[in-house]
């Protein structure tokens, strides 16, 4: 069968079949596109190890950290997948190997930095109190930034449900700071438009490009020198509670992890914690 129409069914398999976000389908559709560009193949069967290596060496050299080589490696390795799901006579799924990257490093601010962002929009505009709202909503929830811009404002209580990566539903929740910078900007709106959050020139929804411009201006105002953005305060939502004592499953569920693999990055954060367990009670026998 022709590439281009396989893959065409395989995108369309990973909407329907798979329910994977539009988001997602878009990307695999990108990556795929260009494995057909550089490879100039016309038919399954002509995907090879050879082929593979030589277009790991062109994602390579091109620059690419090994991180985004490894997602359109995937693409291509889902791909071959479905085309075995199917029958039709091509290289084997498990052919292909990720690249190995290293431990993955999360981008933290400190207690203090993090209080004078939240607190750098200071004026009763509606504009300082959107922004506020954002910051607040982002530390107290966690949520990923594509989840707050899609919600729409008639869905936000003290607590809601909110779908996040492979449409799945988790419980997210307001602390009193959000919910009152939630309420002061809401009782300022103008307009009746569903998004929570919106552009204030035009009343649409809000871009995520947007809040990640807004959160970089902030943290400029607040004299903090690194790289701020709308996932670093999901990061400090995280190290927060299990600084706090929080368990890992409970974090793995208020992230929306699929894996607690994935959580686990954040459990340097106890490093401090183990150390003063270690000091007070190991070898406290010994004189």
């Amino acid at each position: 069968m022709d590439l281009d129409k396989l893959k065409k069914q395989f995108l369309e398999y990973v909407e329907i079949e798979k329910g994977r976000s539009l988001k997602t389908v878009e990307n695999y559709g990108r990556y795929l596109k260009k494995f057909l560009e550089f490879s100039e193949i016309k038919n399954p069967g002509q995907i090879t190890d050879s082929l593979v290596r030589s277009y790991r060496l062109f994602l390579n050299r091109r620059g690419l950290k090994k991180q985004t080589q490894n997602y359109y490696l995937i693409a291509l390795r889902n791909f071959l997948k479905y085309l075995a799901r199917l029958e039709i006579e091509s290289l084997p799924p498990e052919r292909i190997e990720l690249a190995k990257v290293g431990e993955r490093q999360i981008d933290l601010i400190s207690a203090e930095e993090l209080q004078r962002l939240l607190e750098s929009p200071e004026d009763s505009d509606i504009k300082s109190l959107r922004d506020r709202a954002i910051l607040e909503m982002l530390f107290s929830t966690g949520l990923r930034l594509s989840e707050l811009c899609g919600l729409n404002r008639d869905k936000v209580a003290g607590e809601f449900s909110v779908k996040g990566k492979g449409e799945k539903i988790r419980v997210v929740f307001l602390s009193e700071r959000a919910r009152q910078a939630l309420k002061n900007y809401l009782e300022k709106r103008g307009d009746v438009e569903e998004a929570l959050f919106v552009n204030l020139k035009n009343s649409q929804r809000l871009t995520p490009r947007s809040v990640e411009r807004m959160v970089a201006c902030y943290a400029v105002k607040a004299g903090i020198s690194k790289k701020v953005t709308p996932h670093t305060l999901r990061h400090c939502f995280a190290t927060d509670l299990l600084e706090a004592g929080a368990d890992l499953r409970s974090v793995q569920a208020l992230l929306g992890h699929s894996s607690i693999t994935t959580t686990q990055i954040y459990t340097h954060v106890t490093d401090r914690q183990l150390k003063e367990a270690h000091r007070a009670f190991h070898d406290r026998k010994r004189k």
